[in-house]
């Protein structure tokens, strides 16, 4: 059944419209769906939808929730996972439940010291290539928003197991219900630990600052891989690198792994105080019972590239992103509470590599070009300031405004963003801001930051729908790495659907 509450009530209240919704007294209730409706300003509430359980219910049914089921039986197989962000992890852990002998090999270190290294480099300007905001325990979404939400098809089972091994780590009971659940980068750094902890009490084995840097192929199949730690046996490899690993990239094309270019997306980070998206959004600076008010943006823009938000942190930070020295590039992060003063998204359009080129290019020129944008953007700051401009300034294509207010920790170099970024974008961001604007008030009273890059993938493994690797027999690619998963659900739903295609063997 489903209820219309306001934002701010309690499971007393809940409990109380049950009873008398009902008309009983002896009962349990669960939340199984809770979304904001916010299309009426003077009238905005929760939908709740709930599953009620009474022996004062007549002709009730018993209801058995679907469930992943995992077959164990002793195997003698070694299996090697390169990456522990949530491919990685969920696919080691699927695998290791199964039965088989699984180590998983991350480049960066374990969680508390790659935390160590940020704050480090977010107080010095001292990169560590090793721990950053891309390597190191959980990937890239261990310091992000820790959004849950997927728009992939056909991973009904593997979301539920998923969401319920978050919580059995630590994740708060609400991400199983709430529409548009998100763990914060505070939960999610103690989460990534006790899956780790939960993965070695199975059995398995993570092997931190071990970077994967050859493999060994005969006849089609992976015979061992070689790490800056010495070489691993394996009789199937999962590679879960995520899309920043650019040298593992060049070293799997070495070896024939067959890969294409596709679109993608790129740009900046638009950032406002968060009061001004609350306003837009609700009518009000603040809602009892919600957080931060979140936004969904899309525009046609100039007709060939369509424009959009992606990864929007409520009460976020920006953060610099950087996966190599001399690079410079952006992204968001938030805490669970999302209690920060500024909203933060990415603002990119949709591209594919060979118009940024402007010729046709390979996989290989694809990470290239993309590569030298990132370049282009440390050598204006001179390392690893953002350069930045307003909203209106980027309409205007002329610098005007001076005081510019941002959450991002190593600082703002104003410039003319139009110029630094791909000429072929311009035009449809400016279409795309312009069309935003319209949608929410006071969206112009916002900052455009740094170069925008890790949205998605230019490139794209040729792969079987389940992840095994055109023209290798033991060879596996999976989450946002592939080119066919994008954020932490449909990565980690990845990484099962792989592991689970031999689990069934």
């Amino acid at each position: 059944m489903s209820f219309k509450l306001p934002t701010d009530f309690s499971e007393e209240m809940l409990r109380n419209r049950v009873a008398r919704e009902l008309r009983i007294k002896d009962f349990s209730v669960q939340i199984e769906n809770k979304s904001l409706d916010a299309r009426n300003k003077a009238n905005i509430h929760w939908l709740v939808q709930v599953v009620v359980s009474s022996p004062e219910i007549k002709n009730g049914e018993q209801i058995e929730p679907e469930t992943l089921r995992i077959p164990f039986k002793k195997r003698t197989e070694k299996i090697v996972v390169v990456g522990s962000g949530p491919a990685g992890m969920f696919a080691a852990l699927v695998l290791q439940k199964a039965g088989f002998a699984v180590t998983i090999l991350e480049r960066g270190s374990d969680v508390q010291k790659r935390g160590k290294s940020i704050l480090n480099f977010e107080r010095t300007g001292n990169f560590d290539p090793q721990n950053n905001y891309a390597f190191g325990e959980g990937g890239a979404g261990t310091f992000s928003d820790g959004k849950l939400t997927s728009r992939s098809k056909h991973i009904s089972l593997e979301k539920k197991f998923i969401l319920s091994t978050y919580v059995e780590a630590g994740a708060p009971s609400e991400i199983e219900y709430m529409a548009h659940p998100h763990l914060g980068t505070d939960n999610l750094r103690k989460i990534v630990q006790n899956l780790r902890n939960s993965f070695e009490n199975l059995g398995g084995k993570i092997l931190f600052e071990t970077l994967l840097t050859d493999i060994v192929v005969k006849n089609s199949k992976i015979q061992e891989v070689v790490t800056s730690n010495g070489n691993f046996p394996a009789d199937a490899l999962f590679l879960a690198t995520g899309h920043s690993a650019y040298e593992t990239f060049r070293m799997l094309i070495r070896h024939g792994v067959p890969f294409r270019t596709k679109n993608f997306a790129i740009g900046s980070r638009m950032e406002h105080p968060q009061e001004i998206i609350n306003i837009a959004q609700w009518g009000k600076p603040q809602l009892p019972g919600v957080k931060a008010a979140e936004y969904r943006l899309t525009s046609p823009a100039d007709g060939q590239h369509q424009v959009f938000s992606f990864c929007m942190c409520p009460g976020g930070i920006v953060v610099p992103a950087a996966a190599y020295e001399n690079t410079n590039i952006v992204n968001g992060m938030s805490f669970y509470s999302r209690g920060g003063n500024f909203a933060n998204a990415a603002c990119v359009a949709g591209i594919h590599p060979d118009e940024l080129a402007g010729k046709t290019v390979s996989p290989l020129d694809a990470l290239s070009v993309l590569e030298k944008y990132e370049e282009s953007f440390f050598s204006f700051s001179g390392g690893y300031k953002a350069p930045a401009c307003s909203i209106r300034d980027f309409l205007k294509t002329k610098l005007s405004e001076s005081k510019l207010r941002s959450s991002y920790p190593l600082g703002l170099i104003q410039a003319p963003l139009w110029e630094l970024l791909p000429g072929k974008i311009v035009p449809a961001m400016q279409a795309g801001l312009a069309d935003f604007m319209r949608k929410m008030h006071g969206f112009d009273n916002g900052i455009l930051l740094g170069f925008e890059s890790k949205t998605s993938s230019p490139v794209q493994v040729m792969r079987e729908p389940k992840g095994k690797v055109d023209g290798f027999e033991n060879l596996f690619m999976v989450g946002e790495g592939s080119g066919y998963a994008g954020g932490i659900i449909s990565s980690a739903a990845d990484g099962i659907k792989a592991a689970m295609s031999i689990v069934l063997k």
